[in-house]
């Protein structure tokens, strides 16, 4: 069965092909390299089906894809490159080249994590799945400063290091100012989403609601909806365009309280001190379902840190053309990466490299295993002798 939909001309590199096949992990789609998420999501889930795509609709699928790519499907299916089946991709020296476990295989294996420094994709074919339960339901909660080191705690008992239900896609919190609910302090929002019914999803979340909060509201709808019921579609303040950010991202494990409280605080001073940047300020904690992520071996991708369960990232949106405010919103966020560094001496530290904010090791994005970074440094060499892929987070 084939189904196509396509843009515009003018915007066809964004198109969306779904040509649907029968494969050993059920069925398959093609889509042009610049399409995003949210209309993959769309699309897909009228057809009857749903992929790994990013957590909001308003980036692509190759942005985060070539770097891993987290989403509200991993528990079930792996991150976006878990699922690449084969890509047409133009090298740096203009050969257009198809890239598959049989087709280019080394080349296969870079594009799995660390795709940016290789190529340009213009098109790939990714697993697709049945959609599932017709219903999801969420759940927001918004709780003040005295709450936190309970929320903290219910959230690692909850998550168990990694054994986060997998019905429990996706939960996003963060601290920021809420006016409707006091100017004078932050506050912690928190949202979940869940792939199934309210009546299973609400006896995982017992203990949140066990937890006096300042306002929560939940609802069912389709997974489509749940981009906008947790802030992340395309009107929501973390697609709006036109803003200079400061950000200092880190994975983690497990929440640690002292480090939760102490970033917080420092949230709290600086909105008393009036910082012009206090009401300009997103730190946000990711947790994902990551039992699919877990169960892949690590070798088999570039992709190195399948052990991080939690991405953190604070983003502060500096305003435009003030370079005081920004570097003053870069040593916020160095300030709170570092507080999360130190809750974890046992851990080396990991970013995302998605979010990565360019000015880390090349261990810190790529791995910490000599083997590793020698094979991507090897391959660059081969695919792209002269460095041409340089401009996000480069290898060489």
């Amino acid at each position: 069965m084939a189904l196509t939909a396509r843009a515009k001309p003018e915007r066809c590199f964004r198109e969306v092909e779904s040509d649907v096949s029968t494969i050993p992990s059920g069925a398959s789609a093609w889509f042009g390299g610049g399409v995003y998420g949210g209309n993959v999501t769309r699309h897909l889930w009228n057809l009857g089906y749903v992929t790994t795509t990013g957590a909001c609709d308003c980036v692509g699928m190759m942005g985060p894809g070539l770097g891993g790519g987290h989403g509200r499907h991993e528990g079930l299916y792996g991150l976006i490159i878990d699922n690449f089946i084969q890509l047409n991709v133009v090298l740096a020296s203009g050969e257009s080249v198809k890239v598959s476990e049989t087709s280019h295989g080394d080349l296969f294996w870079a594009l799995k994590g660390a795709g940016h420094g290789f190529g340009i994709v213009t098109s790939f074919e990714l697993n697709i799945f049945p959609r599932g339960p017709d219903t999801w339901h969420y759940h927001n909660y918004v709780w003040r400063d005295e709450k936190l080191e309970e929320v903290f705690e219910a959230l690692n008992t909850f998550h168990n290091n990694g054994s986060t239900p997998v019905n429990m896609t996706a939960n996003y919190g963060i601290f920021l100012l809420n006016r409707t609910i006091t100017i004078e302090e932050p506050v912690i929002f928190w949202t979940f989403a869940y792939r199934g019914s309210a009546k299973e999803a609400e006896q995982h979340l017992a203990p949140f609601n066990a937890i006096e909060s300042a306002y929560d509201e939940s609802d069912d709808g389709p997974y489509p909806s749940m981009s906008a019921a947790q802030q992340m579609n395309e009107e929501s303040f973390f697609c709006q365009k036109g803003t200079s950010r400061a950000i200092a991202a880190i994975g983690l494990q497990v929440y640690n309280l002292t480090s939760e409280r102490l970033i917080f605080d420092g949230f709290k001073e600086r909105l008393a001190a009036g910082s012009e940047l206090a009401a300009r300020t997103t730190i946000v904690h990711e947790g994902y379902s990551t039992a699919a992520v877990q169960a892949k071996n690590p070798d088999d991708s570039a992709y190195p840190f399948r052990d991080d369960h939690h991405l953190m990232l604070p983003m502060i949106f500096a305003p435009p053309g003030n370079p005081a405010a920004q570097e003053a919103g870069q040593e916020w966020v160095d300030e709170i990466k570092d507080h999360w560094l130190k809750g974890q001496p046992e851990r080396p530290t990991n970013v995302y490299l998605n979010y990565a904010n360019g000015l880390e090791p090349i261990e810190e994005l790529y791995g910490h295993e000599t083997w590793r970074l020698e094979r991507l440094r090897l391959l660059k060499a081969k695919y792209d002798p002269l460095n041409r892929f340089r401009h996000f987070n480069p290898i060489a």
